[in-house]
């Protein structure tokens, strides 16, 4: 009998496969400079921005990997490094209009995802799982 995977380990292969999606989505609408380190980069930045020091953690990178992948997003023109309004000293790294223009790509993929899953899973199960998610994310989402 195969042994029972932890749900850390499910949970990791579910995510895996959408972030490959995703990732498949933006390349296929012209973006294929974009690898899947640089891209798990680009999913941490904040609308207005983010420090160097947040993207590495939340892409769990040295800050000397982010700083690579961040060069290399500015010379491919997805982002640019800006001054923190509320410190001076500090840069931001912030979407460009073409790192912007990823945005909706990948949300157009996430929710095909979600109709997918929503239908192997039914409706019942699909908000249960949600639930269950948020109710995970309480406890292990630093930046909530």
């Amino acid at each position: 009998m195969p042994e029972e995977l932890p749900t850390s380990l499910l949970m990791f292969i579910a995510s895996r496969a959408a972030i490959s999606r995703v990732l498949e989505a933006v390349h296929a609408a012209g973006h294929d400079d974009v690898t899947v380190a640089q891209a798990r980069l680009l999913m941490g930045v904040d609308p207005g921005g983010t420090r160097l020091s947040v993207l590495a953690d939340r892409a769990q990178v040295a800050k000397q990997t982010a700083t690579a992948l961040v060069d290399k997003l500015e010379r491919a023109g997805y982002v640019e490094r800006v001054r923190d309004p509320a410190d001076g000293r500090a840069r931001l790294v912030r979407l460009t209009g073409r790192g912007e223009g990823l945005v909706p790509l990948a949300r157009a993929e996430e929710a095909r995802i979600e109709q997918e899953w929503a239908a192997h899973l039914g409706p019942r199960r699909t908000a249960r799982l949600r639930e269950a998610l948020e109710l995970l994310r309480e406890v292990t989402d630093p930046y909530r």
